[in-house]
């Protein structure tokens, strides 16, 4: 049963990267990282196919074996969680705006420490 929802994960980690490559706020490595862990525990060879690919596979690995982020990866987030912080000041009252600028600076904090690639 677990195998059954590890590879669920996997696949619904899979679809949200895919559809994180064509929307700019929604991140596409991490979601291919969540779906290779959940792969790893459910299907090795759908793990393979992922550590195989030839854009994902070295994000994956780096991360694996370093919990590294490419300098460009890491410009981009920052980029994103900026531009989310940006919004929510413009349209959301206060309180409820501290939260997206929360999560930017807690999150953004997190990322530019990892190691580089």
């Amino acid at each position: 049963m677990r195998r059954i929802l590890y590879l669920w994960a996997g696949f619904a980690s899979l679809g949200l990267g895919a559809i994180g490559a064509f929307l700019p706020l929604l991140p596409t490595v991490p979601f291919m990282i969540l779906a290779a862990f959940c792969f790893a525990r459910s299907s090795p060879a759908l793990e393979a196919r992922l550590l195989d690919h030839k854009h994902f596979g070295p994000h994956i690995r780096r991360w694996r074996e370093r919990g590294a982020i490419s300098r460009r990866g890491k410009k981009a987030a920052l980029a994103a969680f900026a531009f989310s912080a940006v919004l929510a000041l413009l349209f959301s009252p206060f309180p409820w705006f501290l939260i997206p600028v929360a999560a930017a600076l807690i999150g953004g904090t997190w990322i530019w420490t990892r190691p580089e690639a």
